[in-house]
């Protein structure tokens, strides 16, 4: 502090004398000090190694791309959309197909996918 400052601010000579009058707080002081710095770099630390650990884990991992993503959800949509259709088609077909068939007793057997008559 400036000599200034201290002949006209009583309570700033008292800290001055404190300062210089009593070491072990002012080595207490700098020990804390240190100590925060070190823990700062130690969380730092610790949050970059949660980062590389979470990439190495994440490495293998397959993503796709928001693109890819959106290409397969339009094939989906479309091959659903084809689905209804391709049932539709399929039940008139076979309403036709019932209207025509002068036997009562026979049914169309039930094909399920995959399979073939």
């Amino acid at each position: 502090m400036s000599v200034a400052t201290l002949a006209q601010n009583p309570s700033a000579r008292h800290i001055a004398a404190m300062q210089s009058q009593n070491p072990l707080i002012a080595d207490f002081v700098k020990l804390a000090n240190a100590a925060a710095g070190t823990f700062a770099g130690m969380t730092r630390e610790a949050r970059e190694s949660a980062r590389e650990r979470l990439r190495e884990a994440l490495g293998g991992v397959d993503f796709v791309t928001r693109e890819e993503f959106d290409a397969v959800k339009a094939m989906a949509a479309k091959a659903r959309e084809q689905n209804e259709k391709l049932e539709a088609r399929l039940a008139m077909l076979e309403a036709k197909l019932a209207q025509a068939s002068p036997a009562a007793g026979e049914t169309i057997p039930d094909i399920g996918p995959g399979e073939q008559a």
